[in-house]
């Protein structure tokens, strides 16, 4: 008798197991990568992948809790409150690695109470990036414990009222700071700001609190300032070279002038001695304008090759704060000017200003230039000649008027314009 022993051909593995162990066997770094990349949501839900892939997520560095947190749409605004944060508590409880980055920006999650204890969590590991942004209800009021995170490098406040503890000494490792729509009062900035010894880049926006500015930072570099104020000052900015600022509210030139006769375009620039790009904004030039200006000033911004400023092109002291800053600046290589005209004023207006010979005010390495929000008025237009007559390399002027109306008359002045400088190319953009 003969025993004959079949074996079974072994089974391939199917093209759903082999997917399968692709996904279970990416290296570590890989896994970690893309959970970086996903919505806490979906990192989450990753666990159901594979047993390699389950918890993985709970050590992932960087929790942003968003508005893709949440699937759905609802009306019932309690519902979506506490949906969001059972979200955010079960992932902080089940989180076991270090936390280096917390985003918090739902738009429909108010300054509730719960944030505190979010917050109180992460500050007892090595956070390094806390962003809040609180998108309604009132101010919120980030808790002391905010203020013990000494590793933080960056830090983003929305809709919030900053009261540090009395013993806080500041943060030594910050280089990113950035305030918008929040309240503080004038002596807390000012020791916010200087207790930053490695502070780099600083973003202020819509507050309320601070009247006087004083920006002591000696590593600054980028400083993007727009709000409510009555003075600004650096101290102590030598590295700094970008700066971005704007005054959202008009000024009387003739009330403060006869309070402080000082030159705010003299003291603004005296501790920018390296700056590259300079962004004036809103009704800032008419503050520089405030007092004495010169011709120039004593010290050239000879580092500074990009020039933006809103002007009202008819007003006397506006234009020449403006010739002082062109004159200032002998290498610029891009300008931008936006016109911003005034229905009404009480000040002095000026219709042939650019007229006049202002040779001394030669564009040697002007390059680029952009006109915006012109009607083609008269100081306009003279203003564009002046630049074409002055500028012997320039390469590109490019015009955008404010509208439609005289549109014609304003392409054909241009047109005659180009005879000033015949190496530039002028772009006429629609309004």
């Amino acid at each position: 008798m003969s025993i004959v022993i079949q074996r079974e051909p072994s089974r391939l593995p199917s093209k759903t197991d082999a997917e399968f162990d692709r996904i279970s066997n990416l290296p570590g770094h890989v896994i970690d990568q893309i959970l970086s990349r996903l919505p806490i949501r979906d990192a989450v839900r990753s666990s159901v992948l594979s047993r390699k892939w389950r918890y993985k997520w709970a050590k992932i560095p960087c929790l942003v809790f968003d508005n893709h947190c949440l699937n759905f749409s609802s009306q019932d605004q309690s519902f979506i409150k506490n949906k969001l944060v059972n979200i955010i508590d079960h992932v902080l409880l089940l989180h076991n690695g270090p936390i280096h980055k917390f985003k918090l920006s739902h738009r429909d999650l108010l300054g509730v109470t719960d944030i505190d204890r979010w917050i109180l969590c992460i500050s007892r590991s090595s956070i390094k990036e806390v962003v809040l942004e609180i998108w309604k209800g009132q101010r919120y009021k980030p808790p002391s414990c905010l203020f013990n995170c000494q590793n933080l490098v960056h830090l983003e406040l929305f809709n919030c009222l900053l009261e540090p503890p009395l013993m806080f000494k500041g943060f030594k490792n910050l280089k990113s700071l950035d305030l918008q729509h929040i309240t503080i009062t004038q002596d807390v900035f000012e020791k916010l700001v200087s207790s930053c010894p490695s502070l780099e880049r600083l973003t202020l926006m819509n507050f309320t609190g601070v009247t006087h500015l004083v920006i002591d930072a000696p590593n600054l570099q980028f400083f993007d300032i727009g709000g409510i104020f009555e003075d600004v000052s650096f101290l102590n900015t030598v590295h700094l070279s970008y700066v971005s600022i704007g005054l959202y509210v008009n000024i009387d030139n003739e009330e403060n002038d006869a309070r402080d006769n000082s030159s705010k375009l003299l003291r603004f620039f005296v501790n920018l001695p390296h700056i590259r790009r300079l962004e004036i904004q809103s009704y800032f030039l008419k503050y520089l304008a405030m007092g004495y200006v010169p011709s120039r000033l004593p010290n050239l911004c000879v580092d500074l090759n990009h020039l933006s400023i809103r002007i009202d092109f008819d007003d006397l002291e506006e234009n020449t704060a403006a010739l002082c800053l062109l004159r200032s600046c002998p290498n610029l290589l891009e300008l931008e000017m936006l016109a911003r005209p005034e229905e009404q004023s009480s000040m002095e207006r000026s219709t042939n200003f650019w007229e006049e010979d202002h040779w001394s005010s030669l564009f040697a390495h002007l390059r680029l230039v952009k006109v915006s929000g012109i009607s083609g008025v008269k100081s306009e237009m003279d203003f564009i000649k002046f630049l074409l007559s002055n500028s012997p390399v320039l390469e590109q002027l490019t015009v955008k008027p404010a509208s439609q109306e005289g549109e014609w008359e304003l392409m054909k002045e241009l047109l005659r314009f180009r005879r000033a400088s015949i190496y530039a190319e002028v772009i006429y953009l629609d309004p």
